[in-house]
């Protein structure tokens, strides 16, 4: 991996704080092997639990018989009647509501619900104690997909509903008059393949009763500990109070851990029942067959523009496949509102009409993975960029430079009312083309290549919408709304710092990037500042970790806590200096005044250990301060980027290699350059996946075909390219430092890349469109004979 732009040392004076390149402080532990995972907890009597699940997607319970040698062991539905049901409710005018058992009630909804627990001291007694218990079942009709799904005129997935669908959004804008006006129109089908999210680490809780406390204690592997305690409270008819989350060491979420998961709530139920330790660890298969799936959505898209394809109105209508439930607490509604919003992305279009709809389908809940929807409308829009730029007969970069929104349109409002703060796409755009050398790209596809293969370009730009807060999901009406994140920032006796927030971290590196943020502002080294995170019990109230929100929100409230200290140190230490607190100035951590200085651990002494040193008109609430933050502007703030690729594609095999990646990416100001290509690279490997490798296909009975990482493909090492970064940074005006978030971004682009790169290569063979992921070589192989066929028929038809 290379980068440009990015300076190795940190700014000028500044070798620790904002834009320096601090190594992450939290990788030592793991280098080490001294992470802290649910699954390395060890507690005296822990029973571990294990779920029988249905073989069936959809079929009423007949009888459920268990052993009685295990009946004190085994559990169903009815032996938690004091437990709720998850219920995801939302305000959107369309939405039908689906309540969520913990363990399957009456009937099964997809392969893999758990219909019984039980425990045991090991997982693998208590897996054979799940096969001691036997179920009849009565078959219902299965909905595989969403077009039998809709199709349905009774039997539905929720028997109360009037129709499979969850929800319906649309949105119209101009649309009418400014089709009428095209001179072009262009139309494809477009389709993601449903995918699993295959962090390193599953689903992982482990419940206990803290007798002392009085309190039900759940560790889980959560990327939103205060959301969960809030809902497990209400779910088991506990005080908040009396429920504690400890969210310790977390081997990567990417959405799957921000949502309630039906074990949490069994494990948690057991724990406080029967005031014992209970755990569940999920493998591999329970998470490839019952786990939560996402980015299965189905595109008809029409585009409207002018003859030299400046796009005037879009027509769109994008069904997603839900699965059964409605998960807690961003609810299916999350998906097709993201999508309907954010489908336009950085172009100025101002003609849009968009229907979607959330279908309910018998497969596991859809719940929200990296990216949420936009590595969909992405993959959609950028595919129909290149359809444009074919129609019309220009390149692809030329017609998106037509398209995008404008350096000096900035700050700019989109027809869905997207508030894109800052930056410059056009100039992304081509910084992308001038770093992959386009126009030696198109010499070398005109020379051919020495072995055969076919060369191709591809390039995406998009948008992330990031840190969005409360008027956006008070509008998709989500059970939890966010608003402040808060922060404390105490100076320790001996003059470090320690930073207490809300969010949670899987990977992100906020226990590096947050102390930079106090660095830049108190000169505390950064070696000396903790961060305390992820247990309710000890830090201020945060919705979590999602949306690309930590650094803007949690990082934005200690930046305002840090700042808030500011005074009173200075005031301490002109004390101290016997000058002027005007006076005073700060270097690092030291305060200078006279010539003379005294450090932050001086200040701290004086406050800790000897307080006849301070002033009398001290602030008597001390070194220690909460702060609740949002940006300005909680519509969010947008990062953007562009991609692009060169592959060869085999047309012999089908394979495809890339053979050059760049990334042009601004998220504002970086609080750490390494960190942020950290995050881009990551982000970049698992949409190759999505474009290439990952799908979790099932058949007409709802049955999943890929139960293992044989089925399942993933890519290695050996798949992901050496990158190229480039970095711009243009502050958002809205928040603290300037900072975007990025988290997401990686993985949106990637798809649309390749697939227009593999679309450019086949095109001199007149091969078809490969509109639908993944771009599998059969898949390769069956486009160009397709093509092959159409060139047949048309020489037929001209020698006739």
């Amino acid at each position: 991996m290379t980068t440009a732009n990015a300076d190795t040392h940190g700014r000028p004076g500044k070798p620790q704080g904002v834009g320096a390149r601090v190594p992450r402080k939290e990788d030592a532990r793991h280098l080490h092997g001294k992470g802290n995972f649910v699954a390395d907890m060890a507690m005296p009597g822990l029973s571990e639990v294990a779920f029988l699940r249905s073989p069936l997607a959809h079929a009423r319970i007949a009888s459920v018989r268990v052993a009685e040698q295990i009946a004190d062991k085994a559990f169903v539905r009815q032996a938690m009647a004091d437990a709720r049901d998850i219920v995801a409710d939302s305000t959107l005018p369309t939405y039908q509501v689906s309540a969520q058992p913990p363990l399957a009630s009456g009937k099964v909804r997809f392969v893999g619900e758990p219909i019984a627990m039980v425990f045991a001291p090991t997982r693998a007694e208590a897996e054979d104690y799940a096969e001691m218990i036997e179920v009849d079942y009565d078959d219902l009709p299965v909905y595989a997909d969403v077009a039998s799904a809709q199709a349905a005129q009774g039997d539905f997935v929720h028997e109360q509903w009037r129709d499979n669908v969850f929800v319906t959004l649309n949105v119209d804008k101009q649309f009418d008059e400014l089709a009428a006006q095209a001179e072009v129109v262009v139309r494809r089908k477009i389709d993601l393949a449903r995918q699993c999210m295959v962090p390193m680490e599953g689903k992982a809780v482990l419940a206990y009763w803290d007798h002392q406390a009085d309190q039900l204690v759940v560790i889980s592997a959560t990327q939103v500990p205060h959301m969960i305690r809030s809902v497990l409270a209400q779910c088991l008819d506990l005080e908040q109070g009396r429920v504690r989350v400890v969210s310790p060491d977390v081997g990567g979420a990417f959405g799957y851990k921000c949502v309630l998961q039906q074990e949490e709530l069994c494990v948690a139920w057991l724990a406080k029942t029967f005031k014992r330790p209970f755990r569940f660890i999920e493998d591999r298969r329970e998470h490839l067959t019952a786990g939560a799936n996402s980015r299965e959505h189905h595109y008809e898209m029409v585009a409207y523009a002018d003859r030299r394809g400046k796009l005037l109105a879009l027509d769109a209508k994008i069904t997603i496949d839900g699965g059964a439930y409605s998960v807690w607490p961003f609810t299916i509604g999350l998906e097709p509102g993201q999508a309907i919003g954010n489908l336009p992305g950085p172009y100025a279009f101002k003609g849009y009409r968009c229907v979607t709809r959330a279908v309910a389908t018998n497969k596991p809940g859809f719940v929200p993975y990296r990216g949420v929807a936009r590595t969909g409308v992405c993959f959609a829009m950028e595919l129909m960029m290149d359809a444009i730029a074919r129609e019309v007969g220009r390149e692809p970069w030329e017609i998106r430079q037509d398209n995008l929104v404008q350096g000096e349109q900035m700050p700019f409002v989109n027809v869905t009312g997207k508030h894109l703060d800052s930056g410059d796409y056009p100039a992304s755009l081509q910084q992308a083309m001038d770093m992959i050398g386009v126009n030696a790209i198109r010499e070398r596809q005109r020379k051919g290549e020495a072995d055969g293969r076919l060369i191709g370009v591809g390039l995406a730009t998009y948008t992330e919408q990031a840190a969005h807060g409360t008027s956006v999901f008070a509008a998709w009406g989500t059970p939890v709304i966010p608003g402040f994140d808060q922060a404390t920032a105490r100076v320790t006796p001996d003059g470090g710092l320690e930073l207490r927030v809300g969010v949670h971290s899987h990977g992100q590196g906020m226990e590096t990037t947050f102390a930079q943020i106090a660095n830049e502002i108190l000169g505390v080294d950064v070696a000396s500042i903790k961060l305390l995170h992820g247990d309710t019990g000890q830090t201020p109230f945060s919705t979590g970790t999602y949306a690309s929100r930590s650094l803007v929100m949690s990082g934005g409230a200690v930046s305002q806590a840090c700042k808030r200290l500011l005074p009173r140190l200075t005031h301490i230490g002109a004390h101290l200096l016997q000058a002027d607190p005007a006076s005073v100035a700060w270097n690092g951590d030291r305060l200078e005044a006279g010539g003379k200085s005294v450090s932050v651990k001086d200040v701290a002494d004086a406050w800790y250990l000897r307080p006849q040193l301070l002033p009398p008109d001290v602030d008597p609430s001390g070194l220690e301060v909460t702060v609740g933050y949002k940006p300005k502007v909680d519509t969010g703030c947008f990062t953007y980027a562009t991609h692009a690729a060169v592959v060869a594609v085999d047309p012999g095999t089908g394979g495809v290699e890339i053979l050059d990646y760049v990334v042009v990416e601004d998220c504002g100001t970086m609080i750490n350059p390494m960190v942020v290509e950290g995050q881009t690279i990551g982000g970049v490997a698992q949409g190759i996946g999505t474009a290439f490798y990952e799908e979790t296909p099932y058949d007409d009975n709802g049955q999943p075909l890929a139960s293992t990482l044989a089925d399942y493909m993933l890519p290695g090492a050996t798949e992901v390219p050496n990158m190229r970064l480039h970095h711009f940074e243009t502050p958002s005006p809205h928040t603290e430092f300037g900072a975007k978030g990025m988290g997401e971004g990686g993985a949106i682009a990637p798809p649309a890349v390749l697939f227009n790169a593999v679309n450019d290569a086949l095109k001199p063979l007149g091969a078809a469109e490969l509109l639908r992921t993944p771009l599998s070589p059969i898949r390769v192989l069956a486009a160009i004979a397709q093509g092959s066929r159409k060139t047949e028929a048309a020489a037929v038809e001209v020698t006739a």
